[in-house]
């Protein structure tokens, strides 16, 4: 069974520069053309299911406006 992840991205730092989308190895984050963020962006979200929690996109975010949350995994009982 695959990770679950998911981000949550600061609309007030995102410049919209798509680094993120195109790091993706899911291809689940996209610009949400719904939203201009104060600076005149659209800013980036999760588009789709299918997030790992990889963290790929919050490496190569230079803003540092993606947070990436895990799902926990359970081995044995335990957490992992």
């Amino acid at each position: 069974m695959p990770l679950k992840g998911t981000i949550v991205v600061n609309e007030n730092l995102c410049k919209a520069c798509e680094l993120c989308v195109v790091a993706c190895p899911q291809h689940v984050i996209s610009l949400n053309k719904e939203i201009i963020t104060p600076r005149g962006y659209h800013p980036a979200h999760l588009a789709e299911e299918g997030c790992t929690g990889c963290g790929t996109c919050a490496l190569v975010c230079p803003e540092a406006a993606i947070t990436v949350y895990r799902e926990k995994r359970l081995i044995q009982g335990q957490e992992a």
